[in-house]
């Protein structure tokens, strides 16, 4: 039975640590919260106390934490999950890391005898508890081979743009594009209501309009009723994302104008808004300046 170590169990990292389990797998889970564990714990998976002790005897890790800092902690502190993996061990990371991350853990990992597999995903938490996400895949192909088993319980669809490092370009293109339209979606919005239009008439054009795109649809609703229950991903997750995106985009380009107006505008919504739904950008630009 492949063993498999799960770190992180936040909105999406839970439902797909337990997808591990619906697929067989024996799984040990680590996160800064226990609380998080305790269902994951119920159904079989065996809590660690650290992603060192997550790491024993794993075949493959996974880990899907916040940021550059929260994924250095976990595979390479004194208690990360490097420190016991096997030579040949597949260290898969789901998190959204900035593409300088992504090549440095690879070059770490590697040689530590190590496989990196830099693969962060798109999709809700709901298609996470599902094993619906699309996995953005940057690997050796052969690597890409040995982990595949490891990758077919949390994702149906696996696109591979390339060497280790490619995945995670493109989930910063997606991201910074989803950020540009929740931006653009909020300001449009906000037009509308100081130009008193009828919003039920403007949430129906929007979704259904030319400039639909799946963030319009999900997000138009919302900002004009103003609920934002059920949040999947906060403002401070999105300015985190830009960042990392804007910082590569100067590196390949002479200017990216849209790109850093975009990261301004969530500077402000991670200032007032940090830990709340990035839908609140709607809240942000309607303020009286």
């Amino acid at each position: 039975m492949q063993r498999v170590a799960f770190i992180g169990l936040g909105r999406m990292g839970h439902g797909m640590a337990g997808r591990y389990l619906d697929a067989g797998f024996t799984v040990a889970v680590w996160n800064r919260s226990k609380a998080k564990a305790e269902d994951l714990i119920a159904r079989g998976a065996r809590w660690s106390t650290s992603p060192e002790d997550a790491a024993i005897d794993a075949d493959a890790v996974v880990t899907m934490v916040a940021d550059d800092d929260a994924s250095r902690e976990v595979w390479l502190t004194k208690d990360g999950a490097a420190a016991t993996m096997k030579a040949g061990t597949l260290a898969i990371e789901c998190s959204t890391v900035s593409y300088q991350h992504a090549l440095d853990m690879a070059r770490e990992l590697h040689s530590r005898g190590l496989i990196y597999i830099d693969c962060p995903v798109t999709g809700l938490p709901e298609a996470a508890a599902a094993g619906k996400l699309t996995l953005l895949v940057g690997a050796d192909a052969a690597d890409l081979d040995k982990a595949r088993p490891f990758l077919d319980p949390i994702g149906n669809t696996v696109r591979h743009f390339g060497a280790v490092g490619t995945g995670t370009v493109f989930k910063l293109i997606n991201n910074l594009m989803g950020a540009v339209q929740i931006a653009g979606l909020a300001e449009g919005v906000a037009i509308a209501e100081h130009a008193g239009l009828d919003m039920k008439l403007v949430a129906e054009a929007l979704a259904t309009g030319a400039v639909a795109s799946p963030q319009v649809i999900r997000h138009s609703k919302r900002m004009i009723t103003r609920d934002f229950s059920g949040a999947s991903f906060t403002a401070a997750l999105r300015h985190k994302d830009a960042t990392y995106a804007v910082r590569l985009a100067e590196t390949l380009l002479p200017g990216v104008p849209v790109s850093r107006a975009v990261l301004a505008a969530y500077d402000e919504a991670r200032a007032h808004a940090a830990d709340d739904d990035e839908g609140k950008m709607i809240e942000i630009v309607s303020r009286p300046k």
